[in-house]
């Protein structure tokens, strides 16, 4: 197993000495619980209700990988799968199959190199997949993003699971279906959540299969050894106020009145992101997102972070306090967020506070302490298992946070529009470029600008079918060259001091077909919210969660009888990860979290053509209140704001197909787009804006 140069890594280590970790503790000077009931909270209460996840209505079902490489008659030998699968006899490990998720011990949905388990093991590189191995089997689990990609990248020792089509089994399901009655199923107990885990326990129980937590082993580091990457030590850098908005004092302190309201003393934040937001701070951790790993403990009168120190400057330092606290101190009751704290730490607390009170396991007992929303206090340790404060108040974007974004993203549709002049001329000059030259291109056009720190997540730079892989990543050596007589669909975004930036445009050099025209066109309504301009147009009352939305973006598609398989929205982080929650626009119904003012969403639907094309429009928008002439029921009304000001190609919209009332909004964008970005160009780029804002009239 690789050693870790720092145990926070491994979230047990709470337990242990902390020698390797530097304590930080911020004691802000204010009264106690009489402040916390006056000052005004950023953390807000919205009505969320239990995730539930609906399947589609494919007919498609699992299939090996192998029924994808038909050359092959018979399955290739998978020497990580060998080496996996002599580990389970190991002593103290003793099980029957394996379970290796996405997530790093924080949740993460990007990861460092290093923590790339089921990368390594499967050789499927998208970012959200499950792979399972038993003795004799191995297979993988995926959403319908990475459909196409799993199939290119799975040997043919793998069965691709089509997560959510019809007939296509959940792990636990086919873990029940293919293990004999009595199996054990292992887990590295840090990488699943609390909440994850104990679902996945009783889902198995029905065959009598036993969860196994393996603390000591992870079992793909047990192969992976030392080709495996080292762990990152980039330092940690403070964000500057003028872009947070609100100081650490101040979240800290909203924060607190949220503990006492709880009847909570401390809450453990172990999701990268929300120790980022709460306490001002940038890294590099992690490719793209602006994170450190770290842990963080907020009690009543003190913060703790637990960091490897080599990251800590002395800039951080100050920007600090240093003490230390205890995890448990007699009496406290520990706030854990389930769904995305691991199980290592839920199941270690937990044991604690059984031991402290004499616990004898009483399961009745400790399921329904479990899920107690109670305000009581104990007389020992205990949890409040509540969705942590901070992901809904990181959502709700402060005034400053708002301005950062909009800046952000007019330097960034700068930088595109030098882009695609310089991209449109090479594929004029008949130039060879690989989706790989187009994507660096990019990144050294967006890195001239001002403040511009990294992308924001790998390029997706695919010419003709390749488009139609939704999340895909070109490589150097195995992508193709862009060609000038097909769609060209390029995602990308990046990273600035003050926003974060996610836009898609898809374009063609030369003549599209009139089916191609047509499918663009009706992903363009769809943006507009009656599509993608259905949704950019939409009013709605305030409590609306993002489901409710989806199906006006769909609505376009759905009239003839086209769909998408991804969300149509997503939450972005300010100078974050691009990639946020709790809100969404999906047609995953369960999410009840509804968008509020101040939150910040992508508008994306798309259309694709399995091995043929893909079209994708993605802006993003800031969620605002809007005038209204009526307020039914005195409650207020919502509506977006843009954020993202680059043209969309005209040539791709057939005009037949769009009201009146479409092409104005068409129009008003371009014009939108040519007075904000327009000041920031010269030369063939303001040209090239010039031309391609132009106002359209249907003849």
């Amino acid at each position: 197993m690789h050693s870790l140069p720092s145990q926070a890594m491994r979230p047990l280590s709470l337990t242990q000495s902390f020698t390797r970790f530097c304590f930080f503790s911020s004691s802000p000077s204010f009264p106690f619980f009489q402040k916390f009931q006056t000052r005004p909270s950023i953390f807000k209460n919205y009505a969320k209700s239990p995730l539930s996840i609906r399947n589609c209505t494919s007919s498609v079902t699992a299939k090996p990988s192998s029924e994808f490489h038909r050359n092959r008659t018979q399955p290739e030998p998978d020497n990580k799968l060998r080496a996996i699968r002599e580990l389970f006899s190991k002593p103290g490990v003793n099980i029957d199959a394996y379970i290796v998720p996405s997530q790093d011990a924080h949740q993460s949905e990007f990861i460092a190199e290093c923590y790339m388990r089921r990368a390594y093991i499967s050789g499927f590189t998208g970012s959200a997949g499950t792979a399972v191995i038993t003795k004799d089997k191995a297979a993988l689990w995926t959403d319908g993003r990475y459909f196409l990609q799993a199939e290119k990248q799975l040997n043919s020792s793998w069965i691709l699971m089509r997560s959510g089509n019809l007939g296509v089994p959940t792990t636990s399901e086919w873990l029940n279906d293919v293990l004999a009655p009595g199996g054990r199923v292992g887990i590295d107990p840090f990488l699943l959540s609390s909440d994850a885990a104990e679902e996945l326990k009783e889902a198995i129980s029905k065959k009598n299969h036993e969860l196994v937590y393996l603390y000591d082993l992870n079992l793909v580091d047990g192969i992976w050894k030392e080709s495996r990457p080292k762990p990152p030590s980039k330092p940690v850098r403070v964000h500057d106020l003028k872009y947070a908005g609100l100081d650490v004092a101040s979240k800290l302190s909203s924060l607190r009145s949220k503990l006492v309201d709880a009847g909570s003393s401390a809450i453990v934040i172990s999701m990268l992101d929300e120790v980022a937001w709460l306490l001002n701070l940038r890294g590099s951790d992690v490719p793209h997102s602006p994170v450190t790993y770290a842990y963080l403990i907020v009690e009543i009168d003190r913060a703790t972070l637990f960091v490897d120190d080599a990251k800590v400057t002395p800039d951080v330092m100050n920007h600090l306090k240093n003490a230390g606290v205890d995890l448990a101190a007699q009496g406290a009751q520990l706030w854990l967020d389930p769904y995305s704290v691991n199980a290592a730490i839920m199941h270690t607390y937990k044991i604690a506070s059984d031991k402290y009170h004499g616990s004898s396991g009483n399961e009745r007992k400790h399921k329904a302490n479990m899920y107690d929303d109670s305000n009581g206090q104990s007389r020992g340790p205990t949890g409040v298992y509540r969705t942590s404060p901070i992901s809904l108040a990181k959502a709700l974007k402060n005034s400053a946070e708002l301005e950062g974004m909009q800046n952000s993203h007019i330097r960034d549709a700068a930088a595109l529009a030098q882009f695609w002049v310089w991209l449109e001329g090479e594929i004029q000059n008949d130039a060879k470029l690989t989706e790989v030259d187009v994507a660096d291109k990019l990144l050294e056009f967006r890195s001239k600008q001002a403040g511009f720190v990294d992308t924001s997540f790998d390029t997706i730079s695919g010419s003709g079918a390749n488009g139609a892989i939704i999340h895909y990543k070109p490589e150097p050596g195995n992508c193709s060259v862009v060609d000038a007589k097909k769609l060209f669909l390029l995602d990308s975004g990046a990273q600035y001091v003050d926003g974060t930036t996610d836009i898609t445009r898809t374009v063609h050099f030369g003549e599209p077909t009139a089916r191609q025209k047509e499918c663009f066109t009706r992903v363009l309504q769809s943006v507009s919210f009656q599509g993608h301009i259905a949704l950019d147009r939409a009013v709605f009352p305030e409590n609306t969660p993002g489901f409710v939305l989806d199906a006006f973006a769909r609505s376009f598609l759905w009239k003839i009888g086209l769909d998408y398989r991804h969300g149509t929205g997503h939450g972005v982080g300010a100078a974050l990860n691009v990639h946020e929650g709790p809100q969404s626009i999906s047609y995953r119904f369960g999410n009840m979290t509804p968008l509020v003012e101040g939150m910040i969403v992508s508008n994306e639907p798309g259309y694709y053509e399995d091995h043929a094309f893909g079209i994708r429009i993605e802006n993003l928008l800031s969620v605002k209140e809007v005038d209204t002439p009526n307020r039914f029921g005195g409650i207020s009304y919502l509506g977006f704001e843009k954020l993202t000001f680059v043209p969309i190609q005209t040539k791709l919209v057939d005009l037949s197909l769009l009201a009146e009332a479409e092409i104005d909004w068409l129009n008003n964008y371009h014009s939108q787009v040519w007075d904000k970005v327009s000041p920031l160009l010269d030369g063939s780029a303001h040209q090239w804006l010039w031309n391609n804002t132009r106002p359209l009239v249907k003849e």
